[in-house]
């Protein structure tokens, strides 16, 4: 039976698809920013706290801080015109890189955050004196995770993994099922319950074919 859905990968580092359910859902995570310019006619659209700041013409003020979704922020950011400016959310500076450093594997991430590598690769499009520190803490956090979850995923089969799994961030928890799926197929495979190798359709149907022009 063909999936009535078929999923889309999601982006890889700072690019976003917009086919993908997950990077739909990470682009809504909110980023703190602060308008570097008045922005006319937008307190209404960006929330209650920034229409109060300015509810006599509906307009941001210039310095007024506020939350956005990463999709818009990206769509108003822009270096040269220094309409806004981000800020890094706090599990991104440098008091949550210092915790990741000295053991990232404690780090329960889904709590800080569902999608904390692809949203961190998000934030290198804006420009930002620690770019370079939030990308090295992002890579050397998954380095000294990753074994660890493709350890649990091929040691932990047919048991209750709620917990190990609760503490992971999604595209971990991708990871740790895609590490279960391959012992459960090579199992399979053991056991000789892998699929059978059959005769394409393609190819029967034009043997048929072949086999009634002959006789034809």
């Amino acid at each position: 039976m063909a999936q009535a859905y078929a999923p889309v990968e999601a982006g890889l580092g700072p690019e976003e698809s917009f086919l993908s359910l997950a990077d739909i859902l990470m682009s809504q995570e909110r980023l703190p920013c602060r308008a570097e310019s008045a922005l006319p006619r937008l307190g209404a659209v960006l929330g209650k706290a920034a229409a109060a700041a300015s509810a006599h013409d509906d307009a941001l003020p210039e310095g007024t801080k506020l939350e956005m979704p990463l999709w818009l922020a990206k769509g108003l950011y822009d270096n040269k015109r220094r309409i806004l400016s981000v800020e890094l959310p706090k599990v991104y500076k440098e008091s949550w890189r210092t915790v990741f450093s000295a053991d990232a594997s404690v780090v329960d991430l889904h709590k800080m955050g569902p999608y904390y590598y692809r949203l961190g690769s998000q934030l290198l499009n804006f420009d930002s004196p620690e770019n370079v520190d939030v990308a090295q803490t992002i890579l050397q956090t998954f380095i000294s995770r990753f074994r660890r979850i493709m350890d649990s995923s091929q040691n932990v089969f047919n048991e209750d993994t709620s917990a190990l799994v609760a503490q992971l961030d999604e595209l971990e928890r991708a990871l740790f099922q895609a590490g279960q799926k391959g012992l459960s197929d090579f199992q399979c495979w053991e056991m000789g319950q892998a699929s059978q190798i059959t005769v394409s359709s393609l190819v029967q149907n034009y043997k048929k074919r072949k086999f009634t022009d002959l006789d034809t």
